[in-house]
């Protein structure tokens, strides 16, 4: 049973305090129809879970399937941290623990109440992208960019838990990924990927860049400093250099950074100086890790591999987590940009990730550190999770689209129940949606639940969704002739109608609170819409749909589908 606890999006930054919780909807003229969800269940496999089963000896790769993008990893004595991107999702940037970096169990979201950022209506591939973590003197600091929504900013907090503090936002650190490192003298340093010192040369011409950080002051000190323009090869004008990090080794300080794009060319390269402010000298045999190059026809490829966190051990050894994606197809892929973990490996000073030409493995030996007791909901392998709704906060790892600014949902004897409201899921503003990541390339989701529409238009049920363009709404609606019907909607395009086109319905009546079971079932590209009216008489109204459009090939973006649930009530005037 799943009872983590979600902070509730009213906590005092910085203390322990509660403010008042969010304001109700406001009452209006219409009435405002509840839909009650009794349970969510998600199931999932992959052909790589049967294929390559790992022995109690050894973990599978992706340690966090999903959508769990750009991870930072750092540790503290004995202990292990990691953060995540989320982009416009909320609660935003998951924190979690681990003492053998192979099993993550959530402790918190360090993006976890309103006023803290502002999304707007911002595309769900804007706002929070690759967090960075540090620490020092028993400080925990994450910096981070919120695209299109101010820039980039830092917060801090004693435990990784929370809560995190407001943002301290920094003017003079411009473009993305910033990263904050600590010297052995303690002195501190920004770097970031900003715009190349000139004009640019060519599309994704970019630059790595330095600044001195004040963590008292918390401010910035003096100009920045350039250390890498384009990329390790400047002749071959390489893209996007990015997710830069500092660490120190053995007198060496290396600039580590991704390389040609979050795609299929994607690389992490190395570099080094005898100073963290270089100037840095590129390893001969970059890049350090990458999956490009190889067969297109190799089974279960697992593609598109970088932005890479390089971590040591308590006895010495190094690892990195670094993200990839497992395409079903020719780069089609619903599960989003996932979370990896290799041993690195120092030869003649330079940490060597993957050698070029060789493939991820789907199971490598553990990390001889002590064993982490996982906790629900699990983060790799085949599992099932259902969630019962009869704790006192929704599961840490549900999220929602942008940032609440009232209180639409509540939990009340075992059931999650959510306001309709006008806002609508394909309308680039806050719905009535509760959801969790598609983990697996073969998932389902379902759940029980029971709404009466009291309008034309009202809707309640299941939603499988990548961005504002590009999802399915499955449940109970009425028509405008006023029958009640179980319809699947589809958006593939900015073009359709924001809420969708019909593309199946059936009559249903439900009468009295009567319940109705939807089911959604992922099959790689293909998707399929169930129901139920009695337990176990499952009824298939649509199979085989074009699934591909939730990937991040047809969808476009940086985020992986979700599937949740979702309540609408129809506005009186019509949606523009």
């Amino acid at each position: 049973m799943i009872r983590k606890t979600l902070i509730a999006l009213c906590l005092v930054a910085g203390g322990v305090a509660h403010a008042a919780p969010l304001p109700q909807p406001a009452p209006d003229r219409i009435s405002t129809p509840e839909a009650r969800f009794d349970w969510f269940e998600y199931e999932g496999a992959d052909p790589s879970d049967e294929a390559f089963r790992p022995t109690p000896t050894q973990y599978a790769n992706p340690i966090l399937k999903g959508t769990y993008p750009d991870p930072a990893v750092m540790r503290v004595g004995k202990d292990f941290y990691y953060v995540s991107s989320t982009f416009a999702w909320f609660p935003g940037l998951p924190v979690f623990h681990s003492t053998d970096l192979v099993h993550w169990n959530q402790i918190g979201n360090a993006i976890d109440r309103p006023g803290m950022l502002d999304f707007g209506r911002l595309g769900l591939s804007r706002a929070v992208f690759a967090p960075t973590l540090s620490h020092h003197d028993g400080v925990f600091y994450i910096l981070n960019t919120c695209v299109d929504c101010k820039g980039n900013f830092l917060i801090t907090a004693t435990d990784p838990k929370g809560p995190w503090s407001d943002p301290v936002w920094l003017p003079a650190v411009e473009g993305i990924d910033p990263y904050l490192f600590f010297d052995d003298d303690g002195s501190a340093m920004i770097v970031f990927n900003g715009e190349p010192p000139g004009p640019p040369e060519y599309r994704g011409h970019r630059a790595i860049w330095a600044i001195k950080y004040d963590i008292n002051a918390k401010k910035t000190v003096g100009e920045r400093k350039l250390l890498l323009d384009k990329g390790v090869d400047p002749s071959t004008k390489p893209i996007w250099p990015e997710g830069p990090h500092i660490l120190k080794k053995d007198g060496w300080y290396y600039l580590i950074a991704a390389e040609g794009g979050t795609a299929e060319g994607h690389s992490q390269v190395a570099l080094r100086s005898r100073s963290a402010w270089g100037p840095y000298v590129p390893y001969p045999n970059n890049p350090i890790l990458t999956q490009r190059g190889l067969p297109k026809d190799r089974p279960l490829p697992i593609t598109s591999a970088g932005h890479a966190n390089l971590v040591d051990t308590p006895d010495g050894k190094w690892w990195a987590t670094f993200l990839a994606v497992r395409p079903y197809g020719d780069d089609l892929y619903n599960t989003g940009r996932e979370t990896f973990l290799l041993p690195v490996e120092w030869k003649e000073g330079w940490p060597i990730i993957l050698e070029n030409g060789k493939t991820i493995p789907y199971v490598h030996a553990k990390p001889d550190l002590p064993a982490t007791t996982p906790t629900p909901p699990p983060t790799s392998g085949a599992f099932k999770v259902r969630e019962a709704f009869d704790g006192k906060a929704l599961p840490l790892n549900w999220v929602t689209m942008r940032i609440p600014q009232q209180r639409w949902w509540r939990l009340e004897g075992g059931k999650l129940v959510l306001n309709a409201r006008p806002e609508a899921i394909g309308g680039m503003t806050q719905p009535s949606f509760w959801g969790r990541r598609q983990q697996h390339i073969n998932a389902s989701a379902s759940t029980e639940m029971r709404f009466q529409p009291t309008m034309t238009g009202d809707k309640a049920g299941l939603v499988a969704v990548q961005n504002d363009d590009h999802f399915f709404f499955f449940g109970v609606t009425r028509d405008a002739a006023g029958q009640d019907k179980l319809v699947l909607e589809r958006r593939a395009s900015a073009q359709d109608p924001v809420e969708g086109v019909v593309v199946a319905s059936t009559p249903v009546a439900l009468k009295g609170g009567a319940p109705i079971r939807l089911k959604i079932t992922a099959r790689g590209g293909a998707y399929d819409f169930s129901y139920a009216l009695a337990t176990g008489s499952w009824k298939t109204l649509k199979a085989d749909e074009d699934g591909t459009i939730l990937s991040t090939k047809k969808a476009g973006g940086f985020v992986g589908a979700l599937l949740g649930v979702y309540a609408h009530r129809a506005s009186p005037d019509p949606i523009h």
